[in-house]
């Protein structure tokens, strides 16, 4: 750990940011709470902010939520060439390391999810449950269409007016249907910004991954989550599908910012699963 702060969350909640080492620099993270450990992994191209809403809410219901800036976003340091989804659960594991996790659970949304299913698959001993919120089980055709919206759309170049940034702006409402959350909207905006031209590595780590086969390895206890509203949700009921047996939940509209559009139904869901008596 090279960087450690106290702080408050949300004016009630302690927490604490550091970094650790990994093969692309340094990852950041952020931990509310000293309950039971879950990592939360966020969706492309955005942050461990993310969660920044139900960070306290799952704190209080015992929950140790550990917010991870996947590398290339947030306040990780970013990758010189494309990663694979591989190569940010080996990024993660190392926070899980230097934090001496025995066990953890963990969640992840969209690229999250992703990653999420791979450390599941990677070190079933280690992770105890999986929450797969709105997994991007997508087809080559569909995965193609979204490539081609994401290349087609204008980069933002900086401009003295500052008219690049309502640009971004009306980048991400484009990618947004439905959206009704200003302030996820703009701390969306601001991890975009964050993110820079290397935006894409996110997305382009999710397409190539084999989430099919993954979600068949899964041994652990799983919930799939999503809701009507998400730009994929289709891809989550394709599966619940694949995976009848894992718990499956659904929030009603909303969107890919359903964390902070909804949080206190979001954390009551992912609180109940995750203490679930087995």
């Amino acid at each position: 750990k090279l960087f450690k702060q106290s702080s408050t969350l949300d004016n009630r909640m302690d927490f604490s940011k550091s970094y650790s080492q990994c093969r692309f620099g340094q990852i950041h993270y952020q931990i509310c709470g000293s309950g039971k450990p879950l990592i939360l992994c966020h969706q492309s191209p955005s942050s461990l902010e993310m969660f920044q809403s139900v960070y306290p809410l799952l704190a209080k219901k015992g929950v140790m939520a550990i917010g991870v800036d996947t590398p290339g976003y947030g306040q990780s340091d970013v990758p010189k060439e494309q990663p694979t989804i591989h190569d940010y659960a080996e990024c993660v594991m190392n926070i899980i390391k230097d934090l001496g996790l025995e066990k953890t659970a963990v969640l992840g949304h969209h690229t999250g999810a992703c990653i999420a299913a791979e450390l599941a698959v990677m070190k079933p001993d280690l992770i105890t449950q999986v929450i797969l919120n709105g997994p991007p089980l997508m087809t080559g055709e569909e995965k193609q269409v979204m490539i081609k919206a994401i290349e087609q759309a204008p980069v933002t170049v900086p401009q003295k007016d500052g008219s690049h940034l309502i640009d971004l702006w009306n980048k991400r409402i484009g990618f947004t249907p439905g959206w009704t959350n200003v302030e996820a909207m703009h701390r969306g905006v601001v991890q975009m910004l964050r993110a820079d031209e290397n935006d894409f590595f996110g997305f382009q780590a999710a397409f190539e991954q084999d989430l099919h086969g993954l979600l068949l390895k899964i041994e652990q206890p799983t919930m799939i989550l999503t809701n009507t509203g998400d730009d994929i949700y289709f891809a989550a009921l394709r599966a619940k599908e694949i995976r009848p047996d894992f718990l499956f939940k659904e929030l009603s509209g909303g969107t890919h910012d359903i964390v902070d559009e909804q949080p206190e139904a979001w954390a009551e869901i992912v609180a109940e699963f995750f203490f679930e008596k087995k």
